[in-house]
């Protein structure tokens, strides 16, 4: 399962960016044809946490459908695996414009105010 290790890194890059501060909540960009199971990064998030400035918040994923663009016509096919042919003209000749992307979308912190 790789999903812990990209969750640790996002975990520490969270941490990283929040200097200190309680972090509340998380939001990410999971595409669909990353191959990142969105319901295992959800479950190792609240263990990845542990200790942290992130302990308690509460994450948030949305998930990015995948959409490839034909080279022979220039429609744009959805897609639900990372190849298939056009829905217009029947090319196999997709390019990939979005679904494959992993993003740190935002992070909402508990600043303190004196």
């Amino acid at each position: 399962m790789h999903e812990l290790g990209i969750t640790q890194n996002i975990v520490a890059i969270v941490v990283e960016h929040a200097k200190g501060l309680p972090v509340k909540g998380v939001t990410l960009e999971i595409g669909q044809l990353s191959a990142i199971m969105a319901d295992a990064i959800r479950f190792c998030f609240d263990i990845c946490c542990q200790g942290t400035v992130l302990e308690g918040a509460t994450l948030n994923i949305i998930e990015v459908p995948g959409i490839g663009k034909c080279r022979d016509c220039g429609t744009e096919n959805n897609l639900d695996q990372p190849f298939g042919s056009c829905d217009h003209c029947g090319s196999i000749k997709l390019d990939i414009i979005q679904g494959q992307e992993l993003k740190i979308k935002e992070m909402e912190v508990d600043e303190i105010c004196v």
